[in-house]
């Protein structure tokens, strides 16, 4: 296909909730376009597209694939996108490069959560959709129940285009060309010329009915449905007809302004390979992209040198000489470059944008097993978060410890396992301490003296101190109002210094002070043995004596929840957050059977639950959690926390 034009190209996203089939139903239809001799299979760990050890353990995807089906004049590029919610990453990048996508729902299951973000994220994109009801060979299925919850769920404007020659085990073809009146009257609506010729009662031609489809998906007023057995390659011949017919090239979709002739190519994911470097997979918005070529990173303001492009099928690549506007492709070790960056010419600098990617839901702590893990560890832990930008690393200056957060436990146990395989490097883990505050719940005043003599100079500071509750988020606020020169003005500095750091490290259990008033109201000094580190001193022991007096307490993060759970499960997630000392903001029903839940719930009793909502609502439930402030620990758990911290510091 040396001449194939962008009217040829067909860019598709495949989602759906995790174990659907959408994997399956990318591998057979790679197979029926002479892609492979041999259908891949998950379960036989043979998937071309699932094709990461961690994949094939697991049996479903954790990352996005490129499988390009070759089918007649036509070149469909199937971007196979994870169904769990903790890669959803790769599934935002995928739809951010597709000209269409293809929601695979399970007639086994029907519509779940993931098929339901889904749908929701194609509504938000405004992008040309498409649903194929896979598993049609399963006992108790039916092509016709399944489409009813579509059509139930996500409007009238969902129409089957395919029907079948019979349900579970009996079902053996699709059929195509016979559509039910309502799907007819639906494409009619599409266009007024169809919709007169239609209500004038004549017959519509294949053609016609084929251009009504198309420019109703083109404008998502009709959202076509297939019907299809992935495992036992039933509908894939249908399937790639329809999709070269009725899904959109590049040049029927709204793009980016290009200037004519200009480079413009997104990357859209990296992958970290350890035999031949950083990957960038890439879409090409502008001029062909040949092999050699010099670019310029808009993002990075940095040049990049090309060597080879390359096409992409799952893992293996193929060298070519260019790769045209609308096509996707493959580039090897860029040294600047990310994921969302732009390359394009320095002349006609463009930045293409990428995608807003969900905030971590889950995070453990992480360190190195020995010596040789220290010496690579920063580099591994760089390299997994490249490539997958979901990822996000902290170094937490309060509890001392290097923190990897992502989208939930399996997320990050993924990430560990990948940095062992492909960079042999070995972490340990544990769930992060929590980040306390202490503060004051009292005001009072402290005369605290600083005096040694040792022979020579001595040391002498004395400061009056009053503390107080400050206001909330403000830290330590310093002020003084020593009149007559009792603290000469040249150590004023010293004492506030002395505060800070004090308050820095912490008095009932080595956390930060915070929101605390301070007033330096008096003190004395000695004219040879004062000095600044000596009312530094004096102002530290006296700020850690004030906070004792002034009823010290621990303050706790707290998480900002949006959790969505089917109605069924409502009930048992929220008896769950009740034991985690939540307060419930809201619960509203958002249809289609999910019941979102608005709470607030500290974060040291939010730590695991990402898999704890996993086993409440077997995996159909999803949340975000954002830290939004600090409130009072109840004392009780602020005596457990106080006597751990002892605990481990005499240890």
């Amino acid at each position: 296909m040396a001449d194939l034009s962008t009217s040829q190209i067909r860019n598709v996203a495949f989602v759906a909730h995790s174990g659907a089939g959408k994997t399956s139903l990318a591998d057979a239809l790679f197979f029926t376009s002479g892609g492979t001799n041999r259908q891949g299979k998950v379960d036989d760990q043979t998937s071309l597209s699932d094709y990461e050890p961690e994949e094939q353990r697991r049996g479903s995807s954790i990352q996005l694939a490129v499988l390009p089906c070759r089918w007649k004049d036509y070149k469909i590029n199937v971007i196979d996108t994870p169904g769990y919610a903790d890669f959803r990453g790769d599934m935002l990048s995928g739809l951010r490069v597709a000209d269409a996508v293809l929601i695979v729902v399970s007639a086994a299951a029907g519509i779940e959560i993931g098929a339901q973000q889904a749908w929701n994220y194609t509504e938000d994109l405004g992008i040309p959709t498409a649903i194929v009801v896979n598993k049609l060979d399963r006992e108790n299925s039916s092509f016709e129940q399944t489409c009813d919850e579509i059509i139930e769920s996500w409007g009238r404007h969902c129409v089957p285009v395919h029907s079948v020659d019979g349900d579970g085990e009996s079902f053996g073809s699709v059929l195509t060309g016979e559509l039910s009146e309502s799907t007819i009257e639906t494409v009619a609506e599409s266009d007024d010329e169809l919709m007169m010729k239609y209500l004038d009662d004549e017959a519509l031609s294949d053609d016609e009915v084929n251009a009504g489809i198309k420019s109703g998906m083109a404008s998502r007023s009709i959202i076509p449905i297939f019907a299809a057995s992935a495992l036992n390659n039933i509908g894939t011949d249908e399937l790639l007809d329809a999709i070269t017919t009725i899904f959109p090239s590049p040049d029927e979709v709204e793009a980016p302004s290009v200037p004519e002739g200009a480079q413009a190519n997104l990357i859209f994911k990296t992958s970290a390979d350890p035999f031949v470097g950083k990957l960038s997979y890439f879409r090409v918005y502008g001029a062909t992209l040949d092999s050699n070529a010099q670019l310029w990173n808009a993002n990075r303001g940095e040049n990049e040198r090309v060597g080879q492009v390359y096409l992409a099928a799952g893992k293996e690549t193929s060298g070519v000489d260019a790769v045209i506007r609308g096509d996707i492709g493959v580039i090897s070790r860029l040294n600047h470059t990310k994921t969302f960056d732009t390359l394009c010419d320095k002349a006609t600098e463009l930045k293409l944008g990428g995608v807003d990617l969900p905030s971590p839901v889950f995070a453990l702590a992480v360190s190195p097993r020995g010596q040789s893990d220290l010496d690579k560890m920063a580099d591994s832990l760089s390299r997994i978060i490249e490539e997958d930008p979901t990822l996000e690393l902290e170094r937490n200056t309060d509890t001392s410890e290097t923190v990897l957060h992502g989208l939930g436990d399996i997320h990050v146990d993924l990430a560990i396992e990948r940095i062992a395989r492909k960079f042999e490097v070995n972490l340990d883990t544990a769930l992060p301490n929590i980040a306390y505050r202490e503060t004051v719940g009292g005001q009072t005043s402290v005369s605290y003296k600083h005096k040694k003599q040792s022979g020579g100079h001595g040391q002498y500071g004395h400061v009056v101190l009053d503390i107080s509750p400050g206001e909330t988020g403000k830290g330590i606020t310093f002020d003084s109002k020593v009149v007559g020169g009792n603290v000469p003005k040249d150590y004023i500095p010293a004492v506030e210094k002395g505060v800070r750091n004090a308050a820095n490290n912490g008095v009932v259990a080595g956390f930060p002070v915070v929101d605390v008033a301070v007033m330096l109201t008096d003190g004395s000094s000695h004219s040879v043995d004062s000095s600044g580190m000596a009312f530094e001193i004096a102002a530290s022991m006296g700020f850690r004596q004030a906070v004792r007096e002034a009823r010290p307490t621990l303050l706790e993060p707290v998480m900002k929840l949006r959790i969505l759970t089917p109605e069924d499960c409502a009930g048992d997630v929220m008896s769950d957050l009740s034991t985690r000392r939540a307060q419930i903001g809201g619960m509203d029903s958002k249809g289609n059977g999910v019941t979102e839940i608005i709470a607030e719930a500290p974060a040291s009793t939010m730590q695991r639950y990402a898999a704890d909502l996993r086993s409440l609502t077997n995996a159909r439930g999803d949340f975000t959690a954002i830290m939004d402030h600090y409130e009072p620990l109840p004392a009780q758990e602020a005596n457990k926390v106080i006597a751990s911290r002892q605990s481990s510091e005499e240890e």
